[in-house]
């Protein structure tokens, strides 16, 4: 994973931050992907590539990229992924050119992606990885949430909830852990962490320059 830098007021240079949103299906991630997109204009969107079928209201290319299985085979191969996962049925996967456009223009990037994503991106980049889990209030309020968005059968809402319990189960393995029971609440919280590791002294690589001369002055 190549390291990027972006200016500073201070004329300092960073790390970027590979921020990862991960929860339950239902639990609110991307409402928050997309408050904290709309409030960072400094933050890109990792765009997932999935073979499952586009829903009613998806575009290609803003939502996911809807690939056939063979395209998306094709792509593993050509070790076109930063990380893949096969999850209800269907492979996702995120694209690693354009993660490293967004780096090298000087975009924090932001992933919508679940455990095993966030886990094979964390081998890969370390440092760089700042994972944030957010979890329902209840099981009972997942179960509401899943069944007000009205886009999937009985079946599949069962499905979800029962892999809500093996997600849950590697709560672990983020360095943050938020429950959702108000999303306005649940965003500022999510935007205070973005802030603080944009700050933290293992990103600020251009912080050496300003010491220097502090000493040398001094």
């Amino acid at each position: 994973m190549p390291s990027h830098t972006d200016p500073d007021p201070h004329g300092f240079r960073r790390r970027g931050v590979l921020f990862v949103l991960s929860s339950p299906s239902g639990a609110g991630k991307s409402t928050i992907a997309r408050m904290l997109l709309e409030a960072e204009p400094a933050l890109g969107m990792s765009v997932s590539a999935t073979t499952r079928p586009m829903r009613e209201g998806e575009v290609d290319g803003r939502d996911y990229h809807f690939v056939d299985l063979e395209h998306f085979r094709a792509m593993v191969a050509e070790d076109a992924f930063l990380e893949w996962a096969h999850v209800f049925d269907h492979r996702y996967g995120t694209p690693k050119a354009p993660v490293y456009d967004m780096l090298g223009s000087g975009q924090d990037v932001l992933f919508d992606i679940d455990w095993q994503g966030a886990q094979q991106l964390f081998q890969i980049a370390g440092g760089d990885v700042v994972r944030v889990f957010i979890l329902p209030p209840s099981m009972e309020e997942l179960h509401r949430r899943l069944s007000r968005r009205a886009t999937d059968a009985e079946e599949v809402i069962a499905g979800r909830m029962n892999r809500a319990a093996s997600e849950v189960s590697h709560w672990d393995g983020y360095d943050y852990v938020l429950v959702n029971d108000d999303v306005q609440h649940c965003f500022e919280q999510v935007r205070t962490i973005l802030a603080a590791e944009r700050l933290k002294r293992s990103r600020q690589t251009g912080m050496i320059g300003l010491i220097r001369r502090l000493m040398k002055t001094g």
